[in-house]
């Protein structure tokens, strides 16, 4: 089957933004369904896409939009919240309704280290929704799937490195909970351009695709080259677990919720692995110099006198 129509749920966030603009640029028409237009104000620059006002959890409404198209890519998912609801239930459903209107194609985002047993709320519903999406497939061998789990990915408009580039914009001393997590950090527009070959590439179909960047980093690693950055003197304190804890705590409360006890139990399993990028969906990218390309490009240039408080 020809694909042509493709349904995207969560197109109008950090991720799927990017995918939206790899999938324009190799000639699909792509519907992203959002509960307020004003969130996906930014696609509309784009050709052939197509901005709905809908609830896809509302199960009629995502059902009739499955029908009108020929894959759907799910890259739905939540950092605090409901898990169950986000990463467990909604991949169920939207795999059962692939199958109800047709669809034979679907891409499903979930994570590294996904564990319906893993040490967190988190993965644990990651794990449960890449189960239910299998268990459907498997039920349902028209539809193929193809399922990735990215490391953290990172991007000019990230919720991670920009998170601690505001911290050391303000704060001239770090207190970091969990400082050796390790993390493996993938590129947003290689993450983007994996999912958008995927897409009519046979070999992909029923396979899980963990998707990491060339180096692995400890959390302190991290923030300390987003000091480097800066310019600006810092100083990063490594907590240890109890006051890890106890930090964690506190934001868990705090608007925005820098980080929760949640997030520190995902951070137990080392966020990496051996599986390198895979040479299918292209060459990958490292964070160093893919960070400082951004940051000297013309809308790299626009914030980052903001980020030094110049």
């Amino acid at each position: 089957m020809i694909i042509k129509k493709i349904l995207l749920l969560g197109g109008s966030g950090f991720v799927g933004t990017c995918v939206a603009e790899q999938l324009i640029a190799r000639g699909y028409f792509v519907t992203v369904p959002t509960r307020l237009l004003k969130r996906a104000k930014h696609l509309l620059m784009l050709p052939t896409v197509d901005i709905v006002e809908a609830d896809i959890h509302d199960e009629t409404t995502l059902l009739n939009l499955a029908k009108q198209h020929d894959a759907v890519i799910n890259l739905v998912g939540i950092l605090h919240g409901d898990f169950e609801r986000e990463h467990a239930a909604f991949p169920k459903r939207v795999a059962k309704i692939c199958v109800q209107a047709g669809v034979p194609r679907l891409i499903q985002m979930s994570a590294l280290n996904a564990d319906i047993n893993g040490p967190s709320q988190y993965l644990q519903s990651r794990g449960r929704g890449e189960a239910a999406v299998w268990a459907i497939a498997k039920a349902h061998p028209l539809l193929k799937v193809t399922m990735f789990q990215p490391s953290v990915i990172f991007g000019e408009h990230d919720a991670f490195l920009n998170m601690f580039m505001g911290l050391i914009k303000f704060f001239p001393v770090i207190p970091l909970g969990s400082p050796d997590a390790k993390f493996q950090p993938v590129w947003v527009g290689d993450v983007a351009r994996a999912i958008a070959i995927s897409i009519e590439t046979y070999e992909t179909e029923g396979k899980t695709y963990p998707l990491v960047g060339p180096q692995v980093y400890s959390l302190k690693e991290l923030v300390e080259f987003i000091i480097g950055l800066s310019g600006k003197a810092r100083a990063v304190i490594g907590l240890p677990t109890s006051l890890s804890i106890l930090q964690a705590a506190v934001f868990e409360h705090l608007p925005g919720k820098l980080i929760t006890r949640d997030n520190l139990r995902s951070m137990q399993v080392p966020s990496t692995s051996t599986i390198p990028f895979p040479a299918l969906f292209g060459p990958v990218n490292d964070m160093e110099s893919t960070v400082r390309g951004y940051l000297k490009s013309n809308v790299g240039r626009a914030q980052y006198p903001r980020f030094r408080g110049d």
